[in-house]
């Protein structure tokens, strides 16, 4: 049985009811309270009803993802909600609908048994009417009674039980909102408004503005926005902050070139894709003309952004939606946009309960603050921002604190929002308010110990000062270790800095392009510098003195980068220029000289990057280089040489990617004995590496694709990872490795490795892709703890003999000659893939696919195979039970499943989601795994077979009504349509099968199962 897709369900409840019982009350409240949680309901009032439901009704049905049925005291008196219920009942036996029943103060077994008022009612109803349908009604009404529902005498809340009812659809449904969001006062409301500007159940594609003044929320209300909607849609993409990150280039820069790259940004989050590269303005319109998306724009600042990205509505498919946030409304008008929420500010209630869940962490004042609070909140001019701001600062602060706080803002009523801003930075310890104008200026989006490295040695307590500026909402730090603040705080901070003085050069900080290039040609920067950021994408040309840094003799952090690669800069830069003596960092893209003066002291460089260069050398000679902790020449194509670096005694990094021209490193590195990571992929020239690299801190190397390198790194006992991948090593050296347990991962596969008799047993994770192995070396089946062996694209492979006994992860796509696999696999967490491996014997095939329990297998094929005994065209499957509904699936029963899939062209990421459902609407269980890198395309059809607990057992319990059957649903994102057949096989214990009926459900539950996979394309040797 094919299941309809939820993609092309166009309501998500559908309501039979009796109008007169419950619409003017009970309705009316539960309509508004599914509105505000986003789900969309079907409304017959415009349906002139008559003695039999229409063909607009029942498409309304089959157009429903849930029927609710509201069985009230008089709803069989209507021969119309009977026949209702009759094609609400028909349909779930079709297609599975969910049905939910409601007992609106009527008792089930009067609604089962015909009796009572609600029976008399029925028997009216009948009169007339002929057996045929009398019956029909009559088993209807047997059948939903049999349906667990809500029943309102058991609630003494209406309001309560109502809130259930809603909560108990949001979660069949899976749109609940994300509790990141639970503490936005309001939400509720925007959302609500939004939705109705959304107009979700229509087909049409819309556009709509958000609108409102900076710090109002319109982010954190598209983010909420975004989480709820997502789910409905296939394809779906926010796009944040697209003012700082993708802003327009102003001089001599290609406009073509920048509307490729938003285009390109755009499609490559879409389609979950890095680096999607286009070649015209018309590939979104080509990509997403056919496809339902949900895209939302933050931030946008220009009209150009708007017409790169979503220029018209005929760029994208039926039902699509296009949300846009932004504090210009002439723009929205500008590009025809119609539909506009405007984000007002709070009400005066809302404001205080902002500012006191920010102050008291509740939503109301505490005793004794009351007065005070009001008053606060009054003078923050209800600015959602400003609000979090000042009560984080008043956190557990006396009342001297707040009245003292009360009459600073008492004496800025007129000032606009970075006076109320302003005020949370005025509360901070000079040291933090120097803290928060670095940040402001040079470390936002940075990495907190980047920071960290370079303040190490001033007069800033950095970690303390962060938590302070945490603590206070004035930045945040992200998951990934990196510091995030508001784009207004920011410009906060640069305000400051621009009142230091009139004359740019007397500041601390400079990053305004055009001042920056002034003063570089002008020299007239002084000592009170300390930092220069300079974005050269906004200027195509310009000149930099040799005296320009002469006065800045107090300069620490020197960036110069771009934020749109790409661009051709004209530089005029001497060689002789001076460079201030006690520079930190020097962050250089693309500069331009091919060495570093004579006259560069390196002496407190902690930091040097100067990636895309076209440096030959850095400097002749020894430096002392005492402070340096991190080297990053990275795709300096032209680069022939490493300086002896015996004085960099603290390096802790050093990146090489891509420097094409370095021949070899210098032996110098020997004495890098804090080197943590060396990084030189693509290095093709490399030949000569020190030999004794002893260095004890040294944990990864990374020389793949250095492929004139053919000696293996001579590494010390501390290393964990190494790659040498295509490359021209031939061999593990025995003496390395040896009783060495920090080695785990080894990555040495290429063209040239036809043997490997050696491998250090400590390995846990090994890639010998590219290989060209007739079969797997011995020393690879003796390893006792490699968990994952990667063989991909090992063409001349053609027998699996023997596999590590610890494996759990093997990858062997593209390995196109292998024909034969001899290993059982007996972890339950393992997975394998066989992609493209099409000369598969059957019998290899039949031994793979019949192993009892793993996590998935990928494998060339082209039906599902026999011993899946439930099978069925499409991605959906009704499995029976036994006779009557009798017997019963144990709670430790298992399951596994296989989909046949056509031929996937590009990169395919499988988010799978498996629901099981009873005939009757019960949801026992809901599987979501996460199957990524299975190859880059498959050549022919594939099955993909995966396992999984049909139960939760510590949720499980006794079943109370009747259930027939259980139905298996399967999507996989964004590829339902590639899923030709699939199959089921229940297994209760190992390798038993079972067809019997279920005793035991759970009700909801979440289990995500991830698998790991890789598949890299690259140049192979």
């Amino acid at each position: 049985m094919a299941s309809s897709s939820y993609r092309k369900k166009k309501y998500h409840v559908f309501p039979s009811f009796h109008g007169p019982d419950v619409r003017r009350k009970f309705l009316s409240h539960l309509h508004y309270h599914f509105a505000s949680k986003g789900i969309t309901v079907f409304k017959d009032q415009e349906i002139v009803r008559g003695q039999t439901i229409g063909p607009e009704l029942k498409q309304a049905i089959r157009e429903s993802r849930i029927s609710m049925v509201v069985l009230s005291k008089n709803y069989a008196s209507s021969s119309w909600c009977l026949d209702e219920l009759v094609e609400i009942l028909e349909c779930k036996e079709a297609c599975g609908q969910m049905v939910m029943t409601i007992f609106y103060d009527v008792d089930p077994s009067n609604v089962r048994q015909q009796s009572g008022d609600f029976g008399r009612g029925l028997h009216r109803t009948c009169e007339g009417q002929t057996e045929e349908v009398k019956q029909r009604w009559s088993k209807a009404l047997t059948d939903v009674a049999k349906i667990a529902g809500v029943h309102s005498v058991r609630w003494d809340d209406e309001a309560k039980m109502i809130q259930k009812i809603v909560a108990d659809v949001s979660k069949n449904l899976n749109v609940t909102l994300s509790r990141d969001f639970d503490k936005m006062v309001g939400l509720d409301s925007h959302l609500r408004k939004l939705y109705s500007l959304l107009c979700l159940e229509s087909e049409e594609v819309r556009m709509i503005g958000i609108w409102g003044p900076a710090g109002i929320g319109k982010t954190t209300i598209a983010r909420a926005l975004f989480s709820q909607l997502s789910s409905r849609f296939p394809l779906r993409c926010f796009m944040g902050n697209l003012k700082g990150s993708y802003k327009k280039s102003i001089m001599g820069v290609d406009d073509y070139d920048f509307k490729l790259c938003l285009q390109s940004q755009l499609l490559s989050r879409l389609f979950n894709q890095n680096d999607l590269k286009v070649h015209d303005l018309c590939a979104i319109k080509e990509w997403l003309h056919d496809q339902r998306v949900l895209i939302i724009l933050d931030d946008v600042e220009e009209l150009e952004q708007l017409d790169t990205l979503a220029k018209e509505t005929s760029w994208f498919g039926p039902g699509s939606r296009i949300i846009f946030t932004m504090k210009d409304k002439d723009i929205l008008k500008a590009h025809g946009i119609k539909q506009i929420y405007h984000v007002d500010f709070p009400s005066e209630e809302e404001a205080l309960e902002i500012l006191c869940l920010s102050a008291f962490e509740q939503s109301c004042p505490q005793e004794g603050f009351e007065e005070l609070a009001h008053k606060i909140t009054a003078l923050c001019g209800y600015l959602p921002l400003g609000l979090c701001v000042v009560g984080s600062s008043l956190r557990r602060a006396s009342k001297d604190k707040w009245r003292h706080q009360l009459y600073r803002l008492e004496t800025s009523l007129d000032r606009k929002i970075e006076d109320v801003l302003r005020v949370g930075y005025e509360t901070l310890l000079r040291e933090d308010r120097n803290l928060f104008l670095h940040i402001a200026c040079f470390f936002t989006n940075e990495n907190v110990d980047h920071m960290t490295n370079l303040l190490a040695k001033s007069n800033l307590e950095v970690t303390n000062g962060l938590n302070t500026l945490a603590d206070k909402s004035l930045v945040k730090v992200s998951t990934d270790g990196r510091i995030v603040m508001h784009c207004l705080l920011q410009k906060l901070g640069r305000q400051i800095v621009i009142e230091q003085s009139r004359e740019p050069g007397r500041r601390q900080f400079l990053v305004d392009p055009q001042e920056i290039c002034d003063i570089l040609a002008n020299e007239t920067g002084t000592e009170s510098l300390i930092g220069i950021s300079f974005d050269m994408s906004e200027i195509s040309e310009f000149s930099i003195s040799n005296r320009a840094f002469a006065g800045m003799r107090n300069l620490q952090f020197l960036k110069f980068y771009l934020s749109k690669p790409g661009l051709h800069l004209k530089v005029s830069l001497l060689d002789d220029m001076e460079y201030p003596p006690i520079l930190r960092l020097l962050d250089w893209n693309s500069f331009p000289r091919k060495r570093l003066p004579s006259t560069f002291r390196p002496e407190c460089l902690i930091e040097l990057r100067m990636q895309f260069s076209k440096l030959e050398k850095l400097w002749r000679g020894v430096q002392l280089l005492v402070n340096l902790k991190k080297i990053d020449l990275s795709y300096s194509f032209k680069l022939k040489e490493i300086p002896n670096l015996l004085e960099a005694s603290n390096l802790e990094i050093m990146r090489l990617v891509f420097c094409k021209s370095l021949v070899e490193l210098p032996t110098s590195i020997l004495n890098l004995h804090k080197l943590k990571k060396l990084i030189m992929k693509g290095c093709k020239k490399l030949q000569f590496i020190p030999t004794n690299i002893n260095l004890a801190s040294l944990e990864e190397i990374d020389m793949s694709n250095c492929s004139s390198l053919t000696s293996f790194p001579d590494i010390s006992r501390s290393i964990k990872h190494l790659n040498v991948r295509n490359t021209k090593i031939r061999e593990v050296p025995p003496t390395i490795g040896r009783h060495w347990s920090s080695f785990t991962w080894l990555h040495i596969g290429s063209r040239n490795l036809k043997t490997l008799s050696y491998v250090p047993e400590s390995i846990t994770k090994l890639d010998l892709r590219n290989s060209h192995f007739i079969t797997i070396p011995d020393s690879v089946i003796c390893l006792p703890f490699v968990k994952s062996l990667i063989i991909q694209n090992c063409s001349k492979l053609v027998s699996l003999q023997g596999l590590p006994p610890s494996l759990w992860c093997l990858d062997a796509t593209d390995c196109r000659s292998l024909t034969s696999v001899f290993h059982s696999f007996d972890d339950p967490c393992a997975s394998f893939k066989f992609g493209n491996c099409v000369m598969l014997e059957e019998e290899a095939r039949r031994r793979i696919i019949q192993q009892w329990e793993y996590n998935h297998v990928c494998i060339p094929g082209r039906e599902v195979p026999i011993n899946f005994t439930h099978k069925a065209k499409g991605n959906s499957i009704a499995i029976p039970l036994g006779l009557h509904g009798e017997g019963a699936f144990l709670a430790s029963s298992r399951f596994k499943a296989c989909f046949l899939l056509s031929p996937v062209k590009g990169y395919p990421h499988f988010y799978i989601t498996c629901r099981l459902r009873s005939k009757e609407g019960i949801l026992p269980k809901e599987v979501e795994y996460w199957i990524s890198g299975l190859s880059p395309k498959f050549l022919t059809e594939h099955l993909l077979i995966f396992c999984g607990d049909l139960f939760q057992t510590d949720k499980c319990h006794e079943l109370d009504v009747t259930m027939s059957e259980i139905l298996f649903e399967f999507s996989c994102r964004g590829n339902d349509d590639k899923i030709i057949e699939c199959g089921v096989q229940i297994l209760r214990e190992e390798g038993e099968s079972s067809s019997s009926a279920m005793e035991c459900y759970e009700t909801g539950g979440n289990n995500n199962h991830h698998t790991d996979g890789e598949y890299e394309a690259e140049n192979t040797l």
